[in-house]
């Protein structure tokens, strides 16, 4: 199995080495190929072969950044290319749900405060979990999506495109309690930031908030 990360924390300790490594896991593929569009200061994980462009691949995940959807770069439209084209099974967390919402006809917008917690998700199926937010932008519209999921916070969390295979979620399923401590360790959140993710709540992680 080929996995195709669009690793978009590459530059990034907890969240991009660590974070990535976790996701990966979940996939158990024999091939990982990390694209990184928008940087080229990234770190060496170790693992996975770094690739200039999109190569061919049985899954595709784009993962979470620190750039932002409303502060267009033009790198973005190479990934919303991708997205648009691709008949592989594609899976977007937190800003690949928002460039993967925007690619299909959706909208994203800026909240004034960003929100950083674990809270609870409500899926149409009246299922609750609990994951890991990070983000300060959230989809207002979806687009082609159907919208599967929803919080308090942020009424479009988890969406599923209704003829191809994507599946995108606003929350981090790779923020476990190693991303997270791998975070305080590394500098990437101090104490209290740290204490705002109660992992001992989290109910969910990348196998299960994508059906994997």
């Amino acid at each position: 199995m080929r996995l195709l990360v669009v690793d978009l924390l590459a530059e990034r300790e907890a969240f991009g080495r660590v974070g990535v490594a976790e996701i990966v896991d979940h996939f158990s593929p024999t091939d990982v190929f990390l694209w990184s569009p928008h940087t080229q200061d990234r770190l060496d994980y170790g693992f996975g072969m770094v690739v200039a462009k999109p190569v061919d691949a049985d899954a595709i995940v784009i993962t979470g950044s620190r750039r932002n959807v409303t502060m267009w770069e033009r790198w973005m439209d190479d990934v919303v290319e991708l997205i648009r084209k691709t008949t592989t099974p594609l899976y977007g967390i937190c800003f690949g749900h928002q460039i993967i919402a925007h690619a299909l006809g959706g909208k994203v917008e800026r909240a004034e405060d960003d929100w950083n917690f674990v809270a609870e998700v409500f899926d149409e199926s009246g299922d609750i979990s609990i994951a890991s937010f990070a983000h300060q932008e959230y989809v207002v519209d979806a687009g082609e999506l159907d919208v599967i999921a929803s919080a308090d916070h942020c009424k479009i969390v988890a969406c599923k495109h209704p003829t191809r295979p994507i599946h995108t979620v606003q929350y981090h399923p790779e923020a476990v309690s190693k991303v997270l401590d791998a975070a305080l360790a590394c500098g990437d959140m101090n104490h209290e930031e740290r204490s705002a993710y109660d992992d001992r709540r989290l109910t969910t992680d990348v196998s299960i908030a994508f059906n994997l």
